[in-house]
């Protein structure tokens, strides 16, 4: 049936937490009543990427967006919009500082610079219905694998594509599927190809999203792998905490084993290969290659050695080729449009060298105090200002922009002074970064450097396996001596002590786990070393996050005795009449900072 209008409407997990579901039914609802269920359709859509403005729809052909839509604002939608050909300026997004709403999804800033290919049917199909991929040109690449090239051209093209692995270390894909391809050759194993889904980096979800609105696009890069490689075994590594990704994938492997895409004899050829999924149980470090096969294979997830080399000797000793999520959703565009194609995007001459830069684009979560959270794609080389400010909006409630986490707890914070480098991967590693499987948390000036790193040992910590001294015993002294600086009770010589544990973390642990966790810590020193002195020397705060160091004060000058802080105190530590200034009992404050957070005058101060 031809529509003249489609309904949008997100369901990734963003929006559904937020009742896109309950909104999408009732939009189907009001359309019945309305008298169009024959000229529109409400379609579910996977997540449209602008998170904090959730729940989304948009309205096609007209690409107008509406935001933060409820149930009741259905019949307005369908009465107005739908059946009138009139839009709602009310659900419209409006930038922040701005009065007049921008209707159009292509107009607002947010998009404007972001360039889709991983994303490139976000918001634009059905995840769940292999109809709609296929209608988009979906498996058409892996057609185009199956019967125009040999396993040894379409590697061939991968490495000429410089596709570098989206999963953290980004090592050339290319080179990684002729690796495996050649060790099962010479040792006659039959080679697996695995996904790694399993994101386990706090404030991350790009992996989680390109599942939940494209499972299809992963699906057709792993065969497209297999055929390379020649196995017929293939795997999906999901994390639990994903169940609308597992969900969808489950569905997508249905329907290509019903479309005889997957198992024997695919698209009529005589290609043997089917996927399963399996279910991590949400260990951080089984997103590291040794420990996702240790679990794989049903054991305990813990990290070997890195000189065995699992595209070599992987699950249960077999060749195993394994990239992420984002990885091989990229695939089917270089088989389709050439490997000249993608490597044009990007920084670097990758044609000769897949070592020589990073092409493509790269898909950011987008998170922290940033006005405009969400997930975003751009194309390799873009600025951090251009992503922060550009695409994210910039800093909320009119605060200074202080650092920059890339590359999830593993990775380093970055100031200001590096806020026009571009990102990709060889920059980020310049400057004691990483680029990581993408997550990217902002930080303002509210925020404590040295807290911070503690915070992301203390993680890093829980979530070592334990099997290596200097990773185990490191990050656990590392996060002694922070915690101790954060208490108001750090000593001379403490930094240079966390130095010297971090080199011996990085230089002699196990796996990458150990050699990348302590960025947080050297990258804070690095910057924002000031801030570890006022702590360790002045016994003071500049970020005023640590308790022992601040004091909660109110300002009797901007203090309009709203009773606002009082009556969210959770000591009852307030004084003060209304209409009067009021005062904080410092005797009973806990410093919990619920009087600040209230606050709409500016009127409570740390100090």
């Amino acid at each position: 049936m031809a529509y003249r209008t489609h309904v949008m409407a997100c369901t990734g997990t963003g929006c559904v937490a937020s009742g896109s579901f309950e909104v999408s039914r009732a939009l189907e609802q009001e359309i019945a009543k309305a008298g169009l269920s024959s000229e529109v359709q409400v379609v579910r859509t996977g997540c449209q990427g602008f998170c904090a403005e959730g729940p989304i729809v948009v309205v096609q052909p007209d690409g107008v967006f509406y935001c933060g839509v409820k149930v009741k604002d259905a019949p307005l939608i369908a009465q107005e919009h739908l059946l009138k050909g009139r839009p709602v300026k009310r659900l419209m997004y409006t930038p922040p500082k701005e009065k007049a709403p921008v209707p159009a999804l292509r107009d607002i800033p947010f998009f404007a610079k972001q360039q889709l290919l991983v994303l490139r049917n976000r918001g634009l199909i059905d995840p769940e219905r292999i109809e709609d991929y296929v209608a988009v040109g979906g498996y058409t690449a892996l057609a185009k694998a199956l019967t125009e090239m040999t396993p040894a051209q379409i590697i061939e093209e991968i490495k000429r594509s410089g596709l570098r692995g989206r999963g953290g270390g980004g090592f050339p894909a290319g080179v990684k599927w002729e690796t495996c391809a050649h060790a099962a050759k010479e040792r006659g194993e039959e080679p697996v190809v695995i996904c790694n889904a399993d994101e386990g980096d706090p404030g991350a979800f790009m992996d989680r999203s390109i599942i939940e609105c494209d499972p299809h696009a992963v699906i057709e890069g792993m065969i497209i792998g297999a055929r390379a490689v020649g196995c017929r075994e293939g795997f999906i590594y999901i994390r639990h905490e994903y169940p609308i990704a597992r969900e969808r994938l489950e569905k997508a492997l249905a329907q290509c084993r019903e479309y005889g895409l997957l198992g024997r004899n695919i698209l009529g050829t005589d290609m043997r290969f089917d996927i399963r999924i399996v279910q991590g149980a949400g260990a951080f470090v089984c997103g590291e290659s040794t420990a996702l096969m240790a679990s794989l294979e049903g054991k305990v997830g813990e990290p070997r050695a890195k000189y065995i080399h699992t595209v070599e000797y992987g699950y249960k000793n077999r060749p195993s080729n394994l990239n992420n999520v984002e990885t091989w959703a990229n695939v089917p565009l270089i088989v389709n449009r050439g490997a000249k194609w993608f490597g044009s995007m990007g920084t670097g001459d990758v044609s000769e060298n897949p070592w020589n830069g990073s092409s493509g684009t790269k898909v950011f979560s987008l998170v922290g105090k940033i006005n405009n959270t969400g997930l975003v794609e751009v194309p390799m080389g873009l600025t951090l200002r251009e992503i922060i400010f550009d695409i994210g909006g910039g800093i909320p409630k009119g605060r200074r922009f202080k650092a920059v986490q890339t590359g999830g707890p593993s990775g380093g914070c970055l100031p200001d002074s590096l806020l026009d480098m571009p990102v990709d991967f060889d920059e980020l590693t310049k400057v004691g970064s990483m680029m990581g499987s993408g997550g990217m948390i902002v930080m303002d000036d509210a925020n404590c450097m040295v807290d911070v790193a503690r915070h992301f040992i203390k993680f890093l910590q829980e979530e070592s396996c334990g099997k290596c001294v200097p990773c185990r015993e490191g990050l656990r002294q590392m996060g002694n001596i922070l915690n101790r600086i954060c208490a108001g009770e750090g000593q001379e010589g403490d930094i240079q002590l966390l130095e010297e544990l971090a080199d011996t973390v990085v230089n002699i642990s196990l796996c990458a786990l150990g050699g990348s966790a302590p960025n947080p810590v050297l990258s804070t020193i690095k910057y924002f070393r000031p801030e570890y002195e006022a702590h360790i020397k002045d016994h003071k705060c500049p970020g005023g996050q640590c308790k022992n160091l601040v004091t909660f004060w109110i300002d009797p000058a901007k203090c309009n005795g709203c009773l606002r802080c009082k009556k969210d105190c959770p000591q009852d530590c307030i004084r003060g009449e209304l209409k009067q200034p009021h005062s904080i009992d410092l005797v009973a404050c806990i410093k919990c900072g619920s009087c600040e957070d209230v606050c709409n005058q500016d009127a409570v101060v740390v100090r």
